[in-house]
Parts: C-alpha cells; structure tokens; sequence
C-alpha cells in the first residue's frame, strides 16, 4: 500500500513538473491540461483533475491524495521546450519511460536554456525591424533608422525586464525610446518616414503570441485563462502606445 502511495505522489510530480514547464514556456492553458492527464492516463490513474490559469496549477486525483497547488510567477517565450515536453508526453503515452525516468528528463528539460544567446535575439529584433518597415510599404532609405531603432528598442526591453520585474515599464521605456530614436534619425536627415519607422521598430515588443493563445484559450472554453491573456496582451499594447505617445506629444 505504501508503494502505490508513493507512485502516485511520484505520479502527480511528474504531471505538475509536466505542466509547470509547458506554461512558463507560452503553452496555451488547454494544452498544459490535456497533456497533464494524459500522462496521468498513461500511468493508470484515470481519474484526475487539472484547472490551470496563468498564473497557477492545481492538479488532483480521486482518492484520498491532496490536491497539489503549483504558482507561476515567471513566464516567457521558448516553444523549444515546450515540443520536447510533448514529445515526453508521447513516449509515456507510448509505454516507454518509466516514472522516474520521466521526472529526471523533466528536470533536464526545466534546468536547460535553450533560448539564444542575447546578441542573436537583438540581431534578429533589428532585422525583423528593418523588415517589417518594408513589408508596410515603407522605403529602403529607412531601412537601417528601422533596423537600429528596433534593435535598441528590443535591447532596452531585455534590459530594463532585468533591472525591473514589471513589465509594463519595460515596454512603456523602450518604446518610448524606440520612439525617440525614430525622430531624431527623421529630423537629421536619416530617415525620412516617421510613422512607419515606428511601426517597423515597435513590432517585435508586440504580444503576438500571447494573443494567439488568448484567442485559443477562449475558443477552447477556457474563459478565466483566455480574458487574463487577452489583458495581460492589452496592457503591452497600451504600454507600447503610451511610449509612442508621449515621444510624439512632446516633439
């Protein structure tokens, strides 16, 4: 009896850790419950409950076991991880790994950093810059104000995320730099399209993803999920606005 016991604690650890990866990583709240479960399914326990929202896990099963809470505090962007979680999913599901053996690579998983190093996310900010400002028609002579202004932009945001844990100051300052930026290359002569060299420069602060997963989450049936997404993405749109706003407001 106490071995079981003990196998469904280890059970349970492994869904939770299975879970916690997948939402700091930008899994929608529907995929995080739905693998949860089956890879309790795949370890005879077919009788468990997941409710996941943004910011929390509580996963239970029928029994006399406790319902365990797990809190997200800290959330980024890295689907890397989020494939190699599911991809453990369906060799659990599959019969393959033990768990154990699911639990250490679950740890590998969380303690690994797969994200590119910080040069190469700056680089990449800048091109999409330069790139978007041609994809809204705007004009090669403007390319290299857009490419610099997104690449600042992109590195203040890393930059002043690090210094304070609000995100909303983060993108409120580097837009609003992103923004200054832009007129000073307009008014000495660099570029020549104000508008759009904001446009280009801003696009890579945009919560595109999370207002993907808010859009899923809801057509999902996951309210409470899908409404916190949806506000927490309206707050960085208006973050970035408001930068935008007062640079043009004051010049």
């Amino acid at each position: 009896m106490e071995n079981k016991t003990t196998q469904t604690y280890e059970i349970i650890e492994v869904c939770l850790l299975a879970g916690k990866i997948m939402l700091q990583n930008g899994a929608e709240t529907y995929r995080v419950e739905d693998t949860m479960m089956r890879i309790a399914v795949s370890y005879e326990i077919n009788e468990s409950h997941s409710y996941v929202t943004p910011t929390g896990i509580l996963f239970s099963i029928d029994g006399t076991e406790p319902t365990k809470l797990i809190r997200i505090s800290e959330r980024t962007t890295d689907l890397q991880k989020v494939t190699l979680v599911n991809s453990i999913s369906r060799h659990i599901s599959g019969g393959h790994v033990s768990v154990q053996n699911a639990y250490r690579m679950l740890k590998k998983v969380e303690a690994s950093n797969l994200a590119y190093p910080i040069s190469i996310q700056i680089a990449a900010a800048a091109i999409a810059s330069g790139c978007f400002l041609i994809m809204f028609q705007g004009g090669w002579n403007d390319f290299v104000p857009a490419f610099v202004a997104g690449g600042v932009g992109f590195s203040c945001l890393l930059y002043f995320h690090y210094l304070v844990k609000i995100k909303f100051f983060a993108e409120f300052l580097s837009s609003f730099i992103i923004g200054l930026l832009s007129f000073l290359f307009v008014k000495a002569g660099i570029g020549s399209e104000l508008d759009k060299i904001i446009i280009g420069s801003v696009m890579p602060l945009v919560p595109g993803l999370l207002i993907t997963n808010a859009v899923r989450d809801l057509m999902a049936g996951h309210l409470v999920s899908g409404l916190s997404k949806g506000a927490e993405a309206f707050l960085t749109a208006f973050a970035i606005g408001t930068g935008i706003a007062v640079v043009i407001s004051f010049f």
